[in-house]
């Protein structure tokens, strides 16, 4: 029972906390560790008996390749206890290079990856039987291509030989040497965000000419940019315009159609107009031929009592008017004559 309560500790079951760090004295493991087979770690363990597999690294400028690897290291068996082993500052620019990020950047980052139960700080660049033993280390897992270093072309192959190595497999197009190769490639353009950005020149290492230089280019960007969105607007206020009239020419058209047709019907050749003329005209000729009579039975008119008829005008023959002067000679004598010829008339 005793045993029971310092068992080795379980792998994470929540996220919410990060990844615990790795005791620098001696593991914390107390429970009975006989060495495992693959073939026995993949048919699975006891609860209280995970497999300890174990990844190392720089973890400079953590990356999905990164995680990736220890996402596969984590699914290796079913019951898997994955711990982390990152190199210093020292060891990594002794043996490797220079980093970009700190060895607490990289122990942070390592944290905080959600496949990792355990970050082992200062690991070793060498694994040694002694450091397997003193972290209960049951499998080392890595990629399989041939890691040479330290004077070694391969650090993995006692491992190997051993029964203890599990590969897994790298992410092609990912990798802290492609990223710093990009930063290189486009340093210009970095430099030159960065100082818009608000560092300084002695912050990025940058010579006062070519501080001026970048400055000088982020001016020219900027006009650049406001041509650019002058240019776009006026393309949109072009194509709107264009829209508009084309619009305006279909609806002119229609319009015009509907107009003609109008018109057409009712004045053309068959046209509601000219039916409309005939017609009347029919009606007036009918009346003009065939004038419409009172009616029989209509009352006679009566005249007013107030108004009475008035006498019948003499015949003309009877009139005393005096004729009116001749105008000639032979006019005077064709009104003596006509004048006799009248009385013997009378007689």
């Amino acid at each position: 029972m005793e045993e029971l309560e310092h068992t080795c500790p379980h792998p994470r079951t929540t996220l919410t906390e990060p990844a615990i760090f790795a005791n620098e004295t001696s593991c914390d493991c107390r429970a009975p560790h006989e060495k495992l087979t693959i073939a026995q770690a993949c048919k699975g363990t006891p609860v209280d008996r995970p497999v300890r597999v174990y990844a190392d690294g720089i973890f400079d400028l953590f990356h999905s390749g990164h995680a990736r690897a220890l996402m596969q290291a984590k699914n290796l068996f079913p019951n898997t206890y994955l711990i982390v082993g990152v190199c210093s500052d020292e060891l990594t620019h002794k043996y490797k290079g220079f980093t970009v990020m700190t060895e607490h950047e990289r122990y942070e980052a390592l944290r905080h990856c959600r496949y990792v139960d355990e970050v082992l700080r200062d690991a070793p660049w060498t694994l040694t039987p002694e450091f397997l033993e003193k972290h209960k280390i049951d499998f080392v897992a890595h990629d399989d291509i041939p890691y040479s270093s330290a004077g070694s072309e391969d650090v993995y192959k006692h491992i190997k030989e051993a029964g203890m190595f599990v590969p897994t497999q790298r992410t092609e197009g990912i990798s802290t040497s492609d990223l710093i190769t990009r930063i290189v490639r486009d340093y210009d353009v970095y430099a030159r965000r960065n100082l818009q950005r608000g560092y300084t020149a002695k912050e990025l290492n940058v010579s006062y000419i070519n501080e001026k230089k970048y400055r000088l280019q982020n001016q020219v960007d900027r006009m650049k940019e406001k041509v650019r969105t002058v240019e776009e607007k006026s393309k949109h206020f072009v194509y709107r315009v264009e829209e508009k009239s084309h619009d305006l020419i279909q609806k002119w058209e229609e319009k015009s159609r509907e107009f003609i047709g109008n018109f057409l019907e009712l004045f053309g050749p068959d046209g509601t107009w000219k039916q409309v003329f005939q017609e009347r005209s029919g009606r007036m000729l009918s009346y003009a031929l065939s004038p419409r009579e009172s009616p029989s039975n209509s009352p006679p008119r009566e005249l007013s009592p107030l108004r009475s008829p008035s006498p019948p005008s003499p015949p003309a023959r009877w009139h005393n008017a005096r004729p009116s002067p001749p105008t000639s000679p032979k006019g005077a004598s064709a009104s003596i004559s006509s004048m006799s010829e009248g009385d013997e008339d009378e007689k």
